[in-house]
C-alpha cells in the first residue's frame, strides 16, 4: 500500500532544490507572498494533497508524480493506462477516495484512445503503491467516442456520501447532443465508486436516458467543487466566445447549452438566445470569457477575508479570481494578476493557496500571507 511518508519515495525524488523567491501580491483583503515551489511540469492539470502534506499531480501529457512539501518532484508514477494526449486531451482530473487513508485508492480522468482512431473521456480507479499504480480499473467510459481533441470536461468531485461526480464536455463538434439524455456529451454524471449509477439519479427510470446522468445542457465543465457547508456541487464551464458560467449543478436540471448562452460564435455570430423558460440561468457569468479552470472553496484561516470564498483560475488572463458569496449568490469579484495560465487551484492543509500553471514548464505556486 502507499506509504504516507515521503521517506519511502526518496529514491524517486529529484532532490535538486532551488531557493524560493517570493513575489508580493497586493490583494483587496491581504498582502500575499507568491512562491514558486516547483517547476518543470508538463502542462499540469490537477493536484490533490496527500495525508502527509505532499501533493499528487497529473500532467496532461500523460504523467503523474509526487511533489513534496518543499517542492521536490518524483519520477513519473508507472502503471497508467494508455492516454490520448493531443489538443485538450490527456491525463486530466484527480481525486482521492474518501477512505484514502485506509485503502490508498485514487480516481483519475483521462482521454481514452479507442479503436478506429476515436477517443472519449474515461475515469479509472487505482491503488497508489509508492511509485506504481496497481489494480487499475476503468470504472466509467463516456458512451460516445469521436475523433476530436476538444472539450473533455474531466473534473471529479466526491459527495459527502461517497458518490462520484464526473464532468464532461460536448467534444466541440457535438453541441446539440448536450440536450439529449441518450448520451454523455455535455453532461454531469453521478456514479458509485465502481462506476455504477448512483441511487436516486433523476433519469434512472427513464428508458431513453442514461441512468448515470445528473444534469445536462453543459458545454465544457472544467471546474467542480463541493460546497463545504451545503454539500452542493458547484461547477463552472467554458462558454464559446464569452459566456463562461458558474452553476450549482442540481439533479435533473437543464443548463441550456446550446439553446441559451451569453456567448457567441468564435469570430462573431449568434448562438441561441440568452434565456428560455425551463432552462437554468447561470449563477454568475463572464463576458468576455476568462477561460476558467480549476476551482475550490477556501476554508482555511491563514488568509483573512478569504474564508468560504470561491477561488477560480483563469487560463485566458492569467488570473486568480476570488468570488465572495452571499448565500448562493456572488456578491463581489476580485481578479488577482498571477501572470501565467492557471490550470488548477487548491486550498492546502496549511492554509495557503496552491496554483498550477498550464505551461511547457509548468509551475506549482504557493500563495500565503506576507
Amino acid at each position: 500500500m502507499h506509504k504516507l511518508s515521503l521517506l519511502s519515495l526518496v529514491a524517486g525524488l529529484s532532490l535538486v532544490t532551488q531557493p524560493l523567491v517570493a513575489e508580493t501580491l497586493k490583494t483587496e483583503k491581504a498582502t500575499l507572498d507568491m512562491q514558486t515551489l516547483s517547476s518543470g511540469l508538463n502542462h499540469p492539470w490537477a493536484m490533490q494533497f496527500l495525508p502527509d502534506g505532499s501533493l499528487l499531480v497529473t500532467e496532461r501529457a500523460g504523467y503523474m508524480r509526487y511533489i513534496s512539501k518543499t517542492g521536490e518532484k518524483s519520477e513519473a508514477i508507472t502503471g497508467l493506462p494508455a492516454v490520448h494526449a493531443k489538443g485538450q486531451g490527456g491525463l486530466l482530473g484527480l481525486v482521492l477516495d474518501p477512505d484514502f487513508a485506509k485503502n490508498s485508492t485514487i480516481y483519475f480522468s483521462f482521454s481514452e484512445p479507442r479503436e478506429g482512431g476515436v477517443n472519449a473521456t474515461a475515469v479509472a480507479s487505482a491503488t497508489l503503491d509508492g511509485q506504481t499504480l496497481k489494480n487499475v480499473k476503468v470504472i466509467f467510459r463516456q458512451a460516445e467516442a469521436i475523433d476530436s481533441n476538444y472539450h473533455y470536461g474531466g473534473r471529479l468531485a466526491f459527495t459527502p456520501a461517497g458518490e462520484l461526480f464526473i464532468t464532461m464536455g460536448d467534444r466541440g463538434s457535438r453541441r446539440d447532443d448536450a440536450q439529449k439524455l441518450s448520451g454523455h456529451f455535455g453532461k454531469i454524471v453521478k456514479v458509485n465508486k465502481d462506476g455504477s449509477p448512483a441511487a436516486g439519479n433523476p433519469f434512472a427510470n427513464q428508458s431513453d436516458a442514461k441512468a448515470d446522468i445528473w444534469s445536462y445542457g453543459h458545454r465544457n465543465l472544467q471546474g467542480a467543487a463541493i460546497h463545504p457547508q451545503t454539500g452542493a456541487l458547484w461547477t463552472h464551464e467554458h462558454g464559446p466566445q464569452g459566456g463562461d458560467e458558474i452553476n450549482i449543478a442540481t439533479a435533473g436540471k437543464n443548463y441550456g447549452w446550446p439553446v441559451i448562452t451569453y456567448g457567441e460564435e468564435y469570430g462573431g455570430g449568434v448562438i441561441g438566445v440568452k434565456s428560455k423558460a425551463g432552462l437554468e440561468q447561470p449563477l454568475h457569468y463572464w463576458v468576455p470569457s476568462i477561460a476558467p479552470s480549476g476551482m475550490s472553496f477556501y476554508t482555511g484561516t491563514q488568509i483573512n477575508g478569504w474564508q468560504n470564498n470561491l477561488l477560480v483560475g483563469s487560463l485566458k488572463f492569467g488570473q486568480l479570481v476570488r468570488l465572495e458569496l452571499t448565500g448562493d449568490k456572488v456578491s463581489h469579484e476580485e481578479r488577482i494578476r498571477i501572470g501565467a495560465r492557471i490550470r488548477d487551484v487548491q486550498a492546502g492543509p496549511d492554509g495557503a493557496v496552491y496554483l498550477l500553471t498550464d505551461e511547457d514548464d509548468g509551475k506549482l505556486l504557493r500563495l500565503s500571507p506576507q
